[in-house]
């Protein structure tokens, strides 16, 4: 029987009142461990998977090759009465290079490339503000390549990526994985 795309993992632990962000931002290993760890309980829950890109029920093989344009992502089930889309993705920006391209840190490729993927017309504005606002306090120096793009697609990766560094602690951690105090320096 074949697997059929949705835009919201059917995985995910969330109630009908309950909403889904989805953002991309290198290995979606560290990014969910990010936010788990920041947000405990004010996030219901979350799943990594792949996102738009031009191939059915992918793999994870299938997605590192680059050949998909799928992006490794993570959606995040939450309460909006507990806590805000926006706030969401203000932490995003803060939480990996918004402004290496195709990438982050040592992973290179499509598949790593900085996205927020919105599915109404409120999310796209609301990722727009979040990011303009970002680039002028955090990123003065640097461009914001980071895609804000409509969610066409959602799989949702193998098991054993689910959780992978809370379940593997010695697991890969990408280096541009930690919460951004400052801006970002000026190149020399």
């Amino acid at each position: 029987m074949p697997v059929v795309s949705s835009l919201i993992s059917s995985n995910i632990k969330k109630s009908p009142q309950d909403k889904v962000v989805t953002v991309a931002g290198g290995c979606f290993w560290g990014l969910e461990y990010i936010y788990k760890m920041h947000f405990k309980d004010r996030i219901v829950d979350t799943q990594v998977g792949f996102a738009n890109g031009n191939l059915a029920n992918p793999t994870y093989k299938e997605v590192c090759q680059g050949l998909t344009y799928h992006a490794e992502v993570l959606q995040i089930a939450y309460n909006p009465e507990v806590i805000s889309y926006k706030e969401l993705i203000d932490f995003f920006f803060l939480v990996h290079d918004p402004t290496q391209d195709d990438g982050q840190g040592p992973d290179i490729g499509t598949q790593y490339r900085s996205a927020v993927f919105y599915l109404d017309e409120e999310e796209k504005e609301i990722a727009e503000q979040s990011l303009a606002e970002t680039q002028k306090k955090w990123f003065p120096h640097h461009e914001i390549v980071t895609q804000v793009e409509k969610l066409t697609s959602y799989w949702d990766a193998e098991d054993y990526h689910q959780e992978y560094l809370i379940k593997n602690a010695d697991g890969y951690h990408c280096p541009t994985h930690v919460l951004r105090t400052e801006p970002k320096a000026i190149s020399v």
